[in-house]
């Protein structure tokens, strides 16, 4: 289960991952593999939702309806 942190962040990541700055929760979404970083131009990364953590997010939000 999801911390309400955690899953603030992983909403976060999928509306606006540039928002994203070195946040501690991103390191358990990046373990349950729900977040992945992804290669930019040059140096920068960024992250990124997962296919699972797309699927989550769609999951809470069916239920909430």
């Amino acid at each position: 289960m999801l911390s309400a942190h955690e899953f603030a962040t992983l909403m976060l990541v999928k509306d606006g991952a540039d928002q994203i700055v070195d946040r501690q929760e991103l390191d358990t979404l990046l373990e349950r593999r729900l977040v992945a970083i992804e290669q930019r131009v040059g140096d920068a990364t960024r992250p990124c939702i997962t296919e699972a953590g797309d699927s989550l997010l769609r999951a809470v939000r069916r239920s909430r309806h």
